[in-house]
């Protein structure tokens, strides 16, 4: 859908789906990581939106919120790092993925040694022109990027840490992220719809 624009991500554990907002109607479950579009709130039922076009009924007070914007010009980071270290990481991940996939289709590999070889693979971008937000999993957060330095907008500690602490990647932190940002539960892996690969 060429106007989706993702507004929350599924948690790590993924999410149960109805096609109502009803219990006595469930569907497939939402898989975690998966970015999708808030269409409708009923009390603490939401309505999903997938990239492509599939939608159900969650348990909105779950869903983890996605910035709409980034940073406007001139307003403090959170964390200031260079992003080219994380998107190395998340290439690498790729491209492990990639290999063993085409491995698995070309009947080089079978099942099991494709799930050994993706054991612990975990990435997440979302990319939209010059904005582009990246999970982090190393330190269990989402992270935007202007391509020059990154924000921390979802992270899976709350607060405790404390004011100006360093992080454990040592950026230093300018103050409190704030609560709406914060991943109880981080995301894992993506997938478009569920019962897609």
């Amino acid at each position: 859908m060429e106007d989706f624009r993702p507004t929350h991500v599924v948690p790590q554990d993924g999410l149960p789906a109805w096609e109502a907002p009803d219990v006595s109607r469930p569907t497939e479950p939402l898989d975690p990581l998966l970015p999708v579009q808030l269409l409708d709130r009923r009390g603490d039922w939401g309505e999903v939106l997938c990239a492509n076009g599939w939608s159900a009924w969650v348990d909105g007070r779950l869903l983890v919120a996605v910035p709409r914007d980034p940073p406007q010009a001139g307003q403090p980071m959170a964390r200031t790092a260079d992003p080219r270290p994380l998107l190395a990481r998340i290439q690498e991940s790729l491209d492990r993925f990639r290999r063993a996939s085409e491995e698995l289709v070309e009947g080089r590999i079978d099942g099991e040694t494709f799930r050994r070889r993706t054991q612990g693979l975990r990435a997440g971008v979302v990319v939209d022109g010059e904005s582009v937000w990246l999970f982090d999993a190393e330190h269990e957060r989402w992270v935007y990027t202007d391509g020059t330095r990154l924000t921390t907008y979802a992270a899976r500690s709350g607060p405790g840490r404390p004011g100006g602490a360093p992080a454990s990647d040592g950026a230093p932190v300018s103050g409190a992220e704030p609560e709406a940002t914060r991943l109880v539960n981080p995301p894992a892996h993506p997938r478009t719809r569920p019962g897609d690969v």
